[in-house]
C-alpha cells in the first residue's frame, strides 16, 4: 500500500508499549506517558515545550490560532498543506486570511515575495502576522527545505515581527535527506508541528512544539477545539517508540523511493514529474497515450494487490514506508510495467 506513509500500522514493539503504558488524565496535566511524549518531542527539536494533539491538521491550525487574531494574515505557498487541504480552518475557524504565494519548484517560498507580501502599516490592510512553510513539501514531490533557507525566511520574519510556524509533518524525513540532526530546520521556527502517524508509523497523533508560553496559549486552543483527550498515555506510548526508534531509519524509506522511481521511470509510457525524488515520495505520471486515467489505472493497480494514490489525470503518488520492503517495490515496478504494455 503505497497511497500513504499514513497507512503504517504500528509495530508489534508500539502495541506492546501501548498495552502496557502508565496512565493518568492529560486534561489535568496527569498522564506521564503524555508528559513524557511532549518533553521528548520538545527536547528533540529545541523547544522549551509540546504538545500532543490528534493530528496535523489540527496541530496546524491551533498554532495560527495561538500566533493570530481575528482578521490577521497568514503568508502560505499555494501548494502548502494548510492551504489545500486542512479545509480552509485557519479561515473558517480562526478569522485569518490566507496570503498564498507561489512555491518554487524545490518547495520554497521566494525570499524576495514573502518581503513583498508583508503589509505595510496601511489602515486598509490586515496585519501580516505570520508565515507558514512545510517540510517536506508534500505536492512539491516531498521537497526539501535547506537548513540555510529555513534560516534566512525566519530572520526575514522575525526582521518585521512576524512568527514563523513550520508545518513539518515529515520533518525527520528532510532530516534524514540531508543527514542533519532536526534541531537544525526547526530551531529557526517559533512553532513546529510533526507527525507521529505517517513515517514514524505511530498509530494516531502529532506534536505542535515552541516556547512555554506559546504552548500555554495553544494548549487552550486545543481544549476549544476539544482536542483535550484523558488517558491518552496509549496513544503516546506508540509515539515515544516513533521518536527513540523509527525516526533513525528513514533513510531506508528513502532508498527505496529512489529505485522504486528509477524502475519506473525505466517503463515506456511513464516519467517522473519532479527527477529523483527528495524524500520517501515518488511523483510519476503516464503518457497522454495510455488510455486509462489515473484513478482507471489504480484500480488496475490494486486489482493485483498494489494500492497507489491518483492525484491527476496521469499522475500517480506513492509514498515508501516502514511496511514496503524491497519485494514490494519490485512487485510496483513490474505491476506498472505491465500498464505501460498498452503505450
Amino acid at each position: 500500500d503505497l497511497r500513504s506513509d499514513t497507512v503504517t500500522l504500528p509495530t508489534p514493539e508500539m502495541r506492546d508499549a501501548m498495552a502496557r503504558a502508565e496512565l493518568g488524565d492529560d486534561v489535568y496535566g496527569e498522564d506521564p506517558t503524555v508528559n513524557r511524549l511532549q518533553e521528548m518531542a520538545a527536547e528533540r527539536l529545541g523547544k522549551e515545550a509540546g504538545l500532543f494533539v490528534t493530528s496535523g491538521t489540527m496541530g496546524n491550525l491551533i498554532a495560527v490560532l495561538a500566533h493570530c487574531s481575528r482578521g490577521d494574515e497568514a503568508i502560505m505557498g499555494t501548494l502548502a498543506h494548510t492551504f489545500l487541504f486542512e479545509q480552509g480552518g485557519v479561515s473558517a475557524v480562526g478569522g485569518v486570511v490566507p496570503h498564498t504565494i507561489p512555491n518554487q519548484p524545490d518547495g520554497t517560498l521566494d525570499l524576495a515575495e514573502i518581503r513583498s507580501a508583508i503589509r505595510g502599516a496601511d489602515v486598509h490592510f490586515p496585519v501580516t502576522r505570520l508565515l507558514l512553510l512545510e517540510n517536506t513539501q508534500n505536492r512539491c514531490g516531498g521537497a526539501v527545505l535547506t537548513t540555510e533557507y529555513t534560516r534566512k525566511a525566519a530572520d526575514l520574519a522575525h526582521e518585521h515581527n512576524i512568527k514563523l510556524h513550520l508545518d513539518g509533518a515529515r520533518i525527520f524525513n528532510a532530516a534524514a535527506t540531508l543527514n542533519v540532526d532536526v534541531k537544525e530546520l526547526t530551531l529557526p521556527a517559533d512553532s513546529i508541528t510533526f507527525c507521529l502517524s505517517k513515517a514514524l508509523c505511530a498509530p494516531v497523533g502529532s506534536v505542535l512544539c515552541g516556547s512555554r508560553e506559546f504552548i500555554q496559549s495553544a494548549l487552550r486552543q486545543r481544549k476549544q477545539l476539544g482536542g483535550g483527550m484523558r488517558q491518552a498515555g496509549v496513544l503516546a506510548a506508540a509515539g515515544i517508540i516513533a521518536l527513540e526508534k523509527m525516526s533513525a531509519r528513514l533513510g531506508e524509506d528513502h532508498e527505496r523511493a529512489h529505485r522504486l522511481a528509477e524502475g519506473l521511470a525505466n517503463i515506456p509510457g511513464f516519467f517522473l514529474d519532479f527527477g529523483e525524488p527528495a524524500s520517501n515520495m515518488v511523483f510519476v505520471s503516464m503518457d497522454s497515450a495510455i488510455k486509462q486515467t489515473a484513478s482507471q489505472a489504480a484500480d488496475l493497480l490494486a486489482k493485483q494487490g498494489i494500492r497507489v494514490g491518483a492525484v491527476g489525470e496521469k499522475r500517480f503518488r506513492l509514498v515508501t514506508h516502514y511496511w514496503i520492503d524491497d519485494l514490494s517495490v519490485q512487485k510496483t515496478i513490474k505491476a506498472f510495467a505491465c500498464l505501460g504494455k498498452s503505450y
